[in-house]
């Protein structure tokens, strides 16, 4: 990749409160406007310095010693730029001004590097990022550990040593040796690419070793509810409370989109008086801390009514009495056998229950879904937007009785 503009000064730089002496040669590197300088470790008299050769003046054999170096340092720089133009990565003069005292600074290590990420990413949990994004970013360090000490045996590695190799390897060791599927392995080695993409711009790393590299998802079929199941899960008498507690709040994600985090944490001053004069959910979603408004319907709010005098909504201003996730999860498995579904029943299932059966299968617009869904960008809803086969037979039947009029 060519660089627009590229430029090389040297030039002395008086120290602060200076009087009289030899002054250091500085280097300056700008790329496109933007400049980096470095020391030579070299210095001069002003009054033999010449600003526009920029060289020492005169023939002794201090100045030609100097102006040797100096040169060198032009070639070592140029060297590098060639380099990258032919290796086809970006050109910062950050990156070039590192490859030159790449040989003397400390070595800069893959794991140091992701820790100093982490470290930063939770000072601004609450701020910018969920608890969940730290979350997986520590899982995503670990796994990263985990693998260079499989595959080189060692603590840590130089950036330097990253090639495509590492990466194709690291994908290898998250499908064998962790059991990942393949759009789980390609979210750990997108959150590795990050680090990566770190390094590049700040020139620690020349050479782009996801370069060629395929990041491709491969499509997941989502399972959602059909009407007829969930009024199935509705219509059911269990013989305990707590199944029915669980199916409760089940068909109260099914018919609000929250997850299982958002329902576990939702608070009764979030249940507010809309627009149209009807009760609402404002709340923050705690994934990405994006806002949901969701005009409640009937249902949920026969769901809210019912728990309003349970002593955990009672007591803590809950609005559900939300049990773990893994005994919610315990429970929908014994729901689903006793209610004749025959899909795997999880909590998540019921928030794309939400956006295809309820919402987009009865003419809801994805824009409102979207907004429902607390989606920062609509690509993200797009995902639940897979027609079910009974909307596509419901809009075929429309379209035959149209044509046979």
């Amino acid at each position: 990749m060519m660089d627009k503009s590229f430029g090389l000064l040297f030039y002395l730089k008086k120290p602060k409160k200076y009087v009289s002496g030899p002054i250091p040669i500085y280097l300056r590197i700008t790329v496109n406007g933007i400049p980096r300088e470095l020391s030579t470790k070299r210095e001069c008299e002003p009054q033999r310095w010449n600003p526009y050769a920029q060289c020492a003046k005169g023939s002794n054999e201090d100045s030609k010693a100097l102006n040797y170096y100096l040169d060198t340092l032009r070639r070592q720089v140029h060297e590098a730029r060639r380099k990258l133009i032919e290796e086809e990565t970006a050109i910062t003069a950050s990156g070039l001004k590192n490859i030159l005292i790449g040989n003397v600074g400390a070595p800069k290590m893959i794991l140091e590097i992701f820790q100093e990420h982490n470290d930063q990413l939770k000072e601004l949990v609450g701020k910018e990022f969920s608890p969940a994004t730290l979350e997986r970013y520590k899982t995503s360090l670990e796994h990263t550990r985990s693998f260079i000490k499989w595959k080189y045996n060692v603590e840590d590695m130089d950036i330097s040593k990253l090639d495509y190799e590492f990466v194709s390897d690291y994908e290898f060791w998250l499908k064998s040796k962790r059991k990942c599927n393949h759009n789980t392995s390609i979210k750990y080695i997108s959150n590795f690419r990050k680090i990566v993409n770190r390094c590049i711009r700040n020139g620690w790393l020349i050479k782009d070793p996801f370069a060629g590299f395929k990041m491709t998802k491969k499509e997941v079929e989502r399972k959602v509810l059909t009407q007829k199941e969930i009024q199935r899960i509705l219509d059911k008498e269990f013989v305990t409370s707590r199944l029915e507690q669980v199916r409760d709040i089940f068909i109260f994600a099914c018919f609000t989109g929250l997850s299982y985090a958002d329902i576990k944490k939702l608070r009764q001053n979030e249940i507010v008086i809309g627009v149209d004069g009807e009760q609402w959910i404002f709340t923050n979603r705690q994934k990405t801390d994006s806002s949901s408004r969701i005009p409640l319907l009937p249902i949920p709010l026969n769901i809210i009514d019912k728990y309003r005098k349970h002593p955990l909504c009672n007591n803590k201003s809950m609005v559900l009495p939300v049990l773990s996730n893994q005994k919610m999860n315990s429970y929908l498995k014994e729901i689903a056998d006793l209610c004749g579904i025959e899909k795997h029943l999880t909590f998540h299932l019921a928030r794309h229950t939400f956006a295809t059966t309820v919402t987009l299968s009865n003419g809801v617009p994805i824009e409102s879904v979207s907004k429902m869904l607390g989606h920062k960008n609509i690509r993200t809803t797009q995902i639940y937007a897979k027609v079910l086969d009974m909307k596509i037979s419901d809009d075929m039947r429309r379209l035959k009785r149209r044509l046979k009029a």
